[in-house]
């Protein structure tokens, strides 16, 4: 019986050790090698500059559509406060201002998601999916007819996604492949319709006050805004019944 835990022990031992990390899984394709070559060395510097561990990376992105930007926080597990450490200028964006709310409406999201999924062989290079429609979009959207499939991506095309190019993304789908070897679970996105500073929230309500819906949303969004500002911590958010958040 000695003899037979032992070695089970050891034969879990070896299975445990022998299991490819998520990174190499991703490394399998292509496209993450050609990544890997072009853009780990930046990568790395860039957190060693910031005095973040690959091995305890976590990562936050923020999106702005009037200033065509995608913002990358992080920090070490430790860490209380993220930091910005990466800023990636969109190439092209579909749409206004103004949340998604029904297929082929052109508009990309806006509002609290994550990131759900990684693709390494995306028909735009490569890319990660936004889990639109969320909560809200479900109650708020066309039912039935609310759309799916967003993406960040590469090559220079919208159709509803975020598209910064293929050299972009490279370096991109890089910090969330770190981030989630590292043990991240939840890569949180907040889609903005801009920076909400004070005056710029203003100037939109008052410019787009007969949009109802839109307008709530950007309440929401300007709560998110103004905690991130003090807190550098991505927000809490509970989904309410009505459509609206609870943001914390």
């Amino acid at each position: 019986m000695k003899l037979f835990i032992i070695l089970l022990s050891l034969l879990l031992t070896d299975t445990s050790s022998t299991a490819p990390s998520f990174r190499d899984q991703q490394k399998k394709y292509t496209r993450v090698q050609e990544a890997y070559a072009g853009k780990e060395k930046v990568v790395l510097k860039n957190l060693q500059e910031h005095n973040i561990s690959r091995d305890s990376l976590r990562i936050y992105l923020r999106s702005f559509k009037v200033e065509k930007l995608v913002e990358l926080w992080a920090k070490n597990i430790s860490d209380s406060v993220f930091t910005l450490i990466k800023v990636f200028p969109i190439c092209d964006i579909s749409g206004d201002v103004g949340p998604k709310r029904r297929y082929k409406d052109l508009q990309v999201p806006e509002g609290f998601y994550h990131i759900s999924g990684i693709n390494p062989f995306s028909k735009y290079y490569l890319s990660m999916q936004v889990n639109y429609p969320n909560a809200s979009d479900s109650i708020r959207g066309v039912k039935g007819r609310l759309g799916n499939f967003i993406f960040i991506h590469g090559e220079c095309i919208s159709s509803g996604c975020i598209a910064i190019t293929n050299e972009r993304i490279k370096e991109l789908y890089i910090y969330g492949i770190e981030a989630y070897n590292s043990g991240q679970e939840i890569i949180d996105i907040t889609m903005f319709p801009a920076k909400l500073t004070d005056a710029t929230y203003a100037a939109m309500v008052k410019r787009y006050s007969k949009y109802k819906d839109d307008v709530s949303l950007w309440g929401d969004l300007k709560k998110a805004w103004d905690l991130f500002e003090k807190t550098k911590q991505p927000p809490h958010v509970n989904f309410l019944p009505d459509g609206t958040h609870e943001v914390y």
